[in-house]
């Protein structure tokens, strides 16, 4: 059995800087203090004897594994994203760590009576009898994604300390600015130089994912006519109120807090305005992508309805695809994923393949050039305060991550 290289340890240095991202920034990455982090694991693949490292001036951090193989093996990939989501505070983590989860609900904060409890979240009951690293209830953990850069950064010191390990070369990416929709905007998959890589970035041990939603952004912007209310019969044009005539257009089934699996959905994720002006963001998903272009096509139509019944120029509906669905790109490079299952397999981990209620950069990258299917890191609860990891789903996923790049050597070229 292997060492997984003090994983934990990495993943509780990692999570103590806070590198959370920002949205609606022009400069990536959109923090600088996601720079630190950079700069540390640079040390630390150097100090472990990575070749090739650096870190780009928009803040990508590269290294290589040699090779300790004569065979032609594909060059293999791992890449992760450093960031945190803007979702909750990421500064001041203070973790801890419950020995041997006996099923009950964990106190996270005494003070403030927060508790991770098993009826709130079931996932618990997986994980008695392990140990959870969980949150005091003011931050979120960081295990989406430093779980997957602590796993990629155990593997990398492991082969690196045992040649003898059978391997092609394996090339380590981790990127900024993942979680605000912009760590792929400059990875450079030339200077990468991966025939094929895995995303480190996927939730509960043995999640394996090779679909993702097609995605859009939609703005909408209304602009309405103010006067004073006494005075304001057949002049007044309340933009408030027509921006909900447009939310109500929208297909009522087709909203995130009523779709699951393949399910796409219209998210309004923010709404500003007054009488004069309202704008409205939101998030477009489908995996079909059929139905990912009707429901541009239905958002569009709504602006297109309003404008006249209120007057031209009255709704201006601006949509932008974001990213699209890795299937597309990964399904002559199947192989990905059967070597994945193998090593589960040897690791004694269930395959669990579930479509991405979401992105990832795999997504992104597989359009790139690089076929990139997602792997799990471990976490649940992401996001929020009610974050956790098992330390036993870390060290799994480490000696997943071996398995590959053994699995690889042992099939050969491809």
């Amino acid at each position: 059995m292997m060492s997984a290289n003090n994983v934990t340890d990495k993943f509780l240095r990692y999570i103590a800087l806070d590198t959370q991202s920002k949205e609606g920034q022009e400069q990536l990455p959109s923090t600088e203090k996601q720079r630190v982090l950079a700069r540390l694991l640079c040390q630390e693949l150097k100090e472990m004897g990575a070749k090739d490292v650096s870190v780009s001036g928009s803040c990508y951090v590269y290294g290589t594994i040699p090779s300790t193989t004569a065979r032609t093996v594909p060059v293999l990939g791992f890449v992760a994203h450093m960031d945190t989501s803007p979702a909750a505070s990421g500064e001041g983590v203070k973790a801890r760590t419950v020995k041997g989860y006996d099923g009950k609900p964990i106190c996270l904060n005494p003070e403030r009576k927060i508790f991770l409890d098993p009826e709130m979240f079931p996932s618990l009951a997986k994980y008695v009898g392990q140990d959870l690293i969980v949150t005091d209830g003011t931050t979120l953990l960081g295990g989406d994604d430093k779980a997957g850069v602590a796993e990629i950064m155990a593997m990398a010191e492991y082969l690196l300390a045992h040649p003898e390990v059978p391997h092609g070369e394996i090339r380590i990416g981790f990127t900024p600015d993942e979680e605000v929709g912009r760590g792929a905007d400059d990875f450079d998959v030339g200077q990468f130089g991966a025939d094929v890589a895995y995303t480190v970035d996927g939730g509960a041990l043995g999640e394996l994912e090779y679909e993702n939603f097609n995605a859009a952004s939609g703005k909408v912007f209304v602009h309405g006519r103010g006067v004073h209310p006494g005075s304001a019969k057949n002049i007044m044009k309340n933009s408030l109120l027509v921006a909900m005539e447009f939310h109500d257009m929208l297909p009522k089934g087709q909203n995130p807090m009523y779709t699951e699996g393949y399910e796409g959905f219209f998210h309004l994720d923010n709404m500003e305005g007054d009488v004069v002006k309202t704008r409205m963001d939101y998030i477009l998903r489908d995996h079909d992508r059929g139905k990912f272009e009707a429901k541009k096509r239905i958002f569009v139509q709504a602006a297109g309805f309003l404008n006249e019944k209120y007057g031209a120029g009255t709704v201006e509906a601006v949509v932008q695809d974001t990213y699209y669905n890795m299937k597309e790109k990964l399904a002559s490079h199947m192989y990905l994923i059967d070597l994945a299952k193998e090593a589960m397999g040897r690791a004694g981990i269930t395959p669990m393949e579930v479509p991405i209620r979401g992105g990832t950069d795999g997504a992104r990258l597989s359009y790139m050039g690089l076929p990139c299917p997602n792997l799990c890191a471990g976490g649940e609860n992401c996001h929020g305060i009610y974050e956790y990891i098992s330390v036993q789903s870390m060290e799994k996923i480490v000696e997943l991550l071996v398995g590959i790049a053994v699995g690889m050597e042992s099939r050969g070229a491809e």
